[in-house]
């Protein structure tokens, strides 16, 4: 390290030993010894070194002046906080490695860990402590942690901590902290929360932005895959399949996701390890440390779960859903291309979401090529491509494996042995899936003429159209455009073949007419469901162009079209005149049959008790002189003198004597109750109790 000669010299040596021969940017920038004693405020993109950067930032710090390696174990000198247990422990194993020289004692304190052990770590002394918010804030809370004598405070990963809400627990462990600390932030993002943070707990801090030299994740390839709806999953294990990156990471929003997408790959032996907040700490410390030594290569976890972690040679980074916001997709593609290796960060894009898609990328900052996921013949041509360029061609034959070959050709042809060791190489990797919602969309108005065969296969036996595609595909030799309509019902199922083609496919199955797994092929004479036959040819449309005008037929009485048009200024037929009501007849008023003489309003209303003003229409007859005598005939009214009341003069009675109400005949009875009504208790009965 002989580009950095302020380092600390144990510190130079451990990166020697690791291999460094020069400083990442961020290392660079935050070891200036102009910055020693300051307050740091650091972006830098994920995979620059920002843990190794840090560490030598407060080697200056917590080292006595002049002094190379640490003294006896007491209070802890340096504290670093990390949002999650694998992400602190990775810090922890960094500064392991970098302060092994300097005789360095670093102790962790993590959720799901014991913390009685942490506890008795913690009295025997420790010269940095790495942990997470929680736990430390318990250490502090039951007096096991002092800190007392703390000289340099870091946040890794500062903005991922207050999403996850941590603020309240970053507070209290700053509180308790002498104030003439020193204070770095570190993280890939400074939003406007870590500024604010850093207002209140940072004494003018500098801020250090660190660019990469090409751009925002140069070293890695951004990807995006529009699916269908259904074939995500699909589309995601012919990726794996594609690449067979030494380790990949496929992220998803969920727990649920995780533990069902986790299932499927398992059961398509692909050697898969989960990553969630559910698991235990000794679970997710194995499944990473299975990563790690290669007994895994695929690792589905959740965006909180997997912050910060670095895996080796981790090549591809899987989007099996889309993220909430540009940064997660930052932090998420951020486990590859670290350390100037190369990465691909792919996201697998419904078509339904790829408006949000285009949106998240954009928030990035970063540009995708938009690709065709691969399908099952390029997983295939990528396996043939793999084969015929494995190493083990140009490996030394030994005796044994020579004697071995030698048997083999003895009892078989050199045809049947290659034959036999491509099966055994194909077999130990898991098939492609056909994606079914890959191809355009076809019209299939332009799908020729056909032939329809029903199969032996229904919704009953689970079938599905992207099953039934690839086996008539394999089996009659047929292309994917050469089927038209798949038709699925309970107990069979109907498919559509181009015409031209049925010759050779039925050729290619057999006089038996049987499908894979016993599945039998029988031929239609007819669509079936009533479905019209395709047309052998598309008609054109006609051209009328010149043509004489066609025959009215005999009910259409409209009058012909002129030659020409009227200019476009002349006025239209229906616009030769302004609109004009129609005049109306006066209303002929009839007299009804009960009305007497016509009604005279101005007579009426000079008569004391006449109609009121408002009252619209004839007044109700008053006496017998207005009552027709069809009408009194029918109730039995009387007319004449003596019809009128003494006492009411005006008003007509019934025979009766009873006064007449123009209603049903004998509607004013009042004798006696009415048929089905109680008779009504005597007024003095009112109150009494009954007796018993």
């Amino acid at each position: 390290m002989t580009d950095a000669p302020s380092l600390i010299a144990t510190l130079a040596a451990a990166l020697a030993a690791k291999g460094y021969d020069a400083l990442t940017p961020v290392q660079a920038a935050v070891t200036d010894s102009a910055l020693e004693s300051r307050d740091l405020l650091v972006s830098a993109q994920t995979g620059s070194g920002k843990t190794v950067g840090f560490g030598l930032a407060i080697a200056p710090t917590i080292l006595d002046g002049g002094e190379d390696r640490f003294g006896p174990p007491g209070p802890p000198l340096a504290l670093v906080i990390a949002p999650t247990r694998e992400l602190a422990m990775q810090v922890r194993r960094e500064l392991t490695w970098l302060y092994a020289q300097a005789r360095a004692n670093i102790t962790s304190c993590v959720g799901g860990m014991d913390m009685r052990d942490e506890s008795r770590a913690l009295d025997r002394g420790a010269h940095i402590v790495v942990g997470t918010p929680g736990r430390i804030c318990d250490h502090i809370r039951r007096g096991s942690l002092d800190l007392s004598l703390i000289r340099a405070v870091v946040l890794d990963e500062a903005d991922e901590m207050l999403d996850l809400g941590f603020r309240e627990d970053l507070e209290t462990i700053l509180k308790a902290a002498p104030v003439s600390r020193r204070t770095l932030m570190f993280s890939a993002t400074v939003p406007k929360t870590i500024e604010a943070l850093a207002r209140d707990f940072q004494r003018d801090a500098l801020r250090v932005r660190v660019a990469a030299a090409g751009g925002q994740h140069a070293d890695i390839s951004y990807q995006a895959m529009e699916v269908g709806a259904t074939d995500g999953e699909n589309a995601i294990i012919n990726l794996l399949r594609f690449h067979e990156a030494p380790n990949a990471i496929i992220f998803c929003n969920t727990r649920a996701a995780v533990n069902r997408l986790h299932t499927r790959l398992s059961n398509r032996s692909f050697a898969v390890v989960a990553l969630s907040g559910e698991l235990s700490q000794a679970e997710r410390s194995h499944a990473l440390q299975a990563m790690r030594d290669g007994r895994a290569r695929v690792c589905v976890a959740t965006d909180v779960a997997a912050r910060g972690i670095d895996l080796p040679n981790l090549e591809l980074v899987v989007h099996a859903e889309l993220p909430v916001n540009g940064e997660i997709l930052l932090h998420r593609s951020g486990r590859t291309g670290r350390a100037g290796k190369k990465g691909i960060s792919a996201l697998i894009v419904p078509r339904s979401r790829k408006r949000k898609a285009e949106l998240l990328l954009q928030q990035a900052k970063v540009a995708a090529e938009w690709i065709n996921a691969p399908s099952a013949d390029a997983v295939r041509a990528r396996d043939d491509a793999r084969l015929l360029a494995d190493p083990v061609w140009s490996e030394e034959v030994s005796d044994r494996e020579a004697a071995l070959a030698a048997r083999l050709l003895e009892g078989q042809n050199a045809k049947r042995v290659a034959a036999a060791f491509v099966r055994l190489y194909m077999s130990a990797r898991s098939a492609p899936e056909e994606l079914a919602g890959q191809a355009a969309p076809r019209d299939n108005a332009t799908f020729g003429p056909s032939k329809w065969f029903a199969l032996s296969i229904g919704r009953r036996e689970h079938t599905e159209p992207r099953r039934i595609l690839p086996m008539l595909c394999r089996a009659g030799n047929l292309d994917r455009t050469d089927v038209g309509a798949i038709r699925v019902q309970e107990t069979e199922s109907f498919v559509e073949i181009l015409e031209v083609r049925v010759p050779a496919f039925l050729k290619a199955i057999g006089k038996d007419r049987t499908l894979e797994g016993g599945i039998t092929l029988r031929p239609l004479s007819q669509p079936p469901f009533g479905e019209a036959p395709r047309p052998t040819a598309a008609a054109p449309r006609p051209d009328h162009t010149g043509e004489a005008p066609r025959h009215k037929a005999a009910s259409d009485h409209r009058p012909a079209a002129k030659a020409h048009d009227p200019a476009p200024h002349a006025p239209k037929p229906h616009e030769a005149k302004p609109y004009e009501p129609r005049a109306q007849e006066p209303r002929v008023h009839e007299p009804k049959p009960y009305e007497g003489k016509p009604h005279d309003a101005k007579a009426h209303a000079a008569k004391p008790g006449g109609p009121k003003a408002h009252r619209k229409g004839p007044p109700r007859p008053r006496t017998a002189d207005h009552v027709p005598a069809g009408v009194a005939a029918e109730y039995g009214l009387k007319t004449g003198p003596e019809a009128v009341s003494p006492k009411a003069p005006g008003k007509a009675f019934r025979p009766d004597g009873k006064k007449a109400k123009y209603g049903k005949p004998g509607a004013g009875k009042t004798d006696g109750p009415r048929p089905g009504w109680a008779a009504k208790k005597p007024k003095g009965d009112k109150g009494k109790p009954k007796p018993r």
